[in-house]
C-alpha cells in the first residue's frame, strides 16, 4: 500500500470511529441502551410499570425530565405500553439507535394514542443518511397505527418517539416494527368543482403571502397532484355540465395534475339521501337508463380525451350508499343497480382502458355498510379498481373507525382505497349570510379545534391513516372543495343565485382569499 494513501485511510478510519463513538456516547440528561441491528423490546414487555428506560431503549431530555417517559400497564397487543406524561410541561425523547443495517428503504410502524395539546408529538426516523422523516400522532383515545418511511444510506438509523408537551399532555406508543419497504400517497387531490363558477363571478385567490394567483397553480404548488370534478347532466345554472368540466379540466391538466371525474348522474347533488334522476331521463325505462348512463359517460369522457385531458380516474356515481338513479337503481334491487354501474364502467373503459374506475360511498367509518355493499357488487360481477370513501369526522365517526374500515375492505376485496372527500373548518363564523354546515363548537371532532392548526392536523391525520393501509393499498386523499369561497351567486342551490355557500369556513383559502397552511400537507410524502 502506498504510505501516503495508507495514512489517509488510517485517518479516515479514525474519524469514522470517532463519529460512531460520538453517536453512541450518552448525551447529557440521557439514559442510553446499546446500539442494536434490529428493533428490540418493540412491545415494551421487558420491564414493568414505571420503567423509565425500557430494555433496548434510551431516553433523553435536555431538562432532565427523563421520568416523563415510562412504561405502564395497558398495551395495544400485550401487557405494557410506553407513555409520555408529566404533571408539568416537559420535553422527552425515547429512542433506539440501529446500526449494521442493509441500505435501502424501511418503514416504521407503531400503534399510538394521544390526548393532544402538545406542541409536538411525533415518531421520527433520523440519522439514517437521508432527510429525517416524521409522522405526527393523531388525537385519539383508541389505538391507531401510523407509519413512517425512510431511506437508509449509511447502515444506521435512529427510531425516535418525541414529546414537547404541556402539563398533563400524554401519549402512548406500542407494538413497533421496522421492516424493509416504503409507503406514500399517490393521490393528493383537491375537488375543484365550484371553481369555474367562482372565478366567473369574480372570485380571486392569493398565495399565503397575499399575492393574487391562479388557484389551481397555487394548490399544485402546495402539493396537490390530482383535481376532481363533478359532472351534472343538465344543471339549472349550467355549471358542472360537460362544457364547464372540459374548461376546468384543461386548467388542471395544464398544471401537470391528474384528473378524477365524478359522475353524479343527476342534475343536482347526489348523495346517500338523494339520487334524483336527471329531468331528461325521468320517464325512461330501466333499459333506457342503462343506455343513458353509457351515452352520458362516454360523451363526457370522450370529449375530455379529444381535447387532450383524458380522465385518469372516474367515479361511477357519487356517494351511492343507497344506489343511484332512484328508484330503478336503488340498492333494494341490486341486479338493476349493477346493470347501471356496468354501463358506466363499460363506457369509461371504452374511452380509455387505462382509466381507473372508482366506486364511491359516504360514511367512511361504517365497515358494515362497506362489506354489505361491496359484497353485493362482487356477487353481481361489477368491475372496478378503487374503493373511494367520503370521511368527514364530524359525521362519520372516529379516525380509528376509518382505519378499521380501510384495512378490512382493502384486504377483503384486494383493492386500492382512497378518501375521495374530507374537509375541516378553520373557523366557525360565516363570511356570507348563509350559515355554515359546521358552525358550532359542539359539532367539531374532539382534539381538532376550528382553527388553522386544527384544519391542518385533520388533513394530516387522515392522510396518515390512509398511508398506513397495509400492502401499499392506501391510494390517497382528496380535499373537498378547497376553492369554494364565499362569492356572491356561487351558493348551494344552482337554481337560486341568492343561495349562500355553507362551506367557505372549510375551504383552503381564508376569508382574505389567502392559501391556508393546511394546503402544505398535500406535499407530505
Amino acid at each position: 500500500m502506498h504510505p501516503v494513501r495508507s495514512r489517509v485511510r488510517l485517518r479516515a478510519a479514525a474519524v469514522a470511529a470517532a463519529l460512531a463513538a460520538l453517536l453512541l456516547a450518552p448525551l447529557p440528561g440521557a439514559q442510553r441502551a446499546e446500539a442494536a441491528t434490529t428493533l428490540t423490546n418493540t412491545g415494551f414487555e421487558s420491564g414493568a410499570t414505571g420503567t423509565a428506560t425500557p430494555a433496548g431503549w434510551s431516553t433523553y431530555s435536555a431538562a432532565g425530565q427523563n421520568a416523563a417517559s415510562f412504561t405502564e400497564a395497558g398495551g395495544h397487543g400485550g401487557g405494557y405500553r410506553l407513555s409520555h406524561w408529566s404533571a408539568g410541561a416537559y420535553k422527552v425523547e425515547t429512542y433506539q439507535y440501529l446500526s449494521g443495517l442493509t441500505n435501502g428503504t424501511y418503514t416504521l410502524s407503531a400503534w399510538v394514542r394521544s390526548g393532544g395539546g402538545q406542541n409536538a408529538a411525533y415518531l421520527a426516523l433520523r440519522n439514517c443518511g437521508s432527510a429525517e422523516q416524521r409522522t405526527d400522532l393523531p388525537v385519539t383515545s383508541t389505538w391507531i397505527r401510523i407509519v413512517t418511511p425512510i431511506t437508509v444510506t449509511g447502515g444506521t438509523c435512529t427510531i425516535s418517539i418525541n414529546s414537547d408537551a404541556n402539563a398533563g399532555n400524554w401519549l402512548n406508543v406500542d407494538d413497533l416494527t421496522f421492516i424493509s419497504g416504503t409507503t406514500g400517497l399517490a393521490v393528493k387531490g383537491v375537488d375543484l368543482s365550484a371553481l369555474k363558477k367562482s372565478e366567473d363571478l369574480g372570485g380571486t385567490y392569493k398565495s399565503s403571502s397575499g399575492t393574487t394567483g391562479d388557484p389551481v397553480a397555487l394548490l399544485k404548488g402546495a402539493g396537490a397532484n390530482y383535481g376532481r370534478l363533478k359532472v351534472w347532466v343538465n344543471p339549472a345554472d349550467g355549471y358542472n355540465d360537460k362544457a364547464r368540466v372540459l374548461a376546468t379540466a384543461q386548467k388542471i391538466k395544464a398544471q401537470g395534475m391528474k384528473l378524477l371525474v365524478d359522475f353524479h348522474y343527476s342534475d343536482i347533488w347526489a348523495d346517500p339521501g338523494a339520487q334524483t334522476k336527471p329531468a331528461a331521463w325521468s320517464g325512461h325505462s330501466y333499459s333506457q337508463l342503462k343506455t343513458d348512463v353509457y351515452n352520458h359517460t362516454y360523451d363526457v369522457l370522450n370529449a375530455l380525451k379529444a381535447q387532450g385531458t383524458t380522465a385518469d380516474m372516474v367515479q361511477i356515481g357519487n356517494e351511492i350508499n343507497t344506489g343511484m338513479l332512484w328508484p330503478e337503481g336503488s340498492t333494494s334491487n341490486w341486479s338493476q343497480l349493477a346493470g347501471l354501474l356496468k354501463s358506466g364502467v363499460s363506457a369509461a373503459k371504452a374511452v380509455s382502458s387505462s382509466t381507473q374506475i372508482a366506486l364511491h360511498l359516504a360514511n367512511g367509518g361504517d365497515n358494515t355498510l362497506y362489506r354489505t355493499w361491496f359484497d353485493n357488487a362482487t356477487a353481481q360481477g361489477v368491475s372496478y379498481d378503487v374503493i373511494a370513501l367520503s370521511f368527514y369526522g364530524y359525521w362519520h365517526g372516529a379516525l380509528s373507525s376509518l382505519q378499521t374500515n380501510l384495512d378490512d375492505i382493502s384486504a377483503r376485496y384486494g383493492k386500492k382505497v382512497m378518501v375521495a372527500e374530507t374537509a375541516y373548518p378553520f373557523r366557525l363564523d360565516s363570511e356570507d349570510a348563509h350559515e355554515n354546515i359546521i358552525d358550532l363548537s359542539s359539532e367539531l371532532v374532539t382534539g381538532y379545534p376550528a382553527s388553522s392548526a386544527g384544519q391542518s392536523a385533520w388533513l394530516r391525520d387522515v392522510m396518515n391513516v390512509v398511508e398506513a393501509v397495509p400492502n401499499g393499498r392506501g391510494l390517497g386523499v382528496v380535499y373537498w372543495e378547497p376553492a369554494w369561497t364565499a362569492v356572491t351567486g356561487n351558493g348551494w342551490d344552482p337554481a337560486d343565485p341568492a343561495s349562500g355557500n355553507g362551506w367557505e369556513n372549510q375551504a383552503l383559502f381564508d376569508y382574505d382569499s389567502r392559501l391556508l397552511p393546511a394546503a402544505a400537507w398535500l406535499a407530505h410524502r
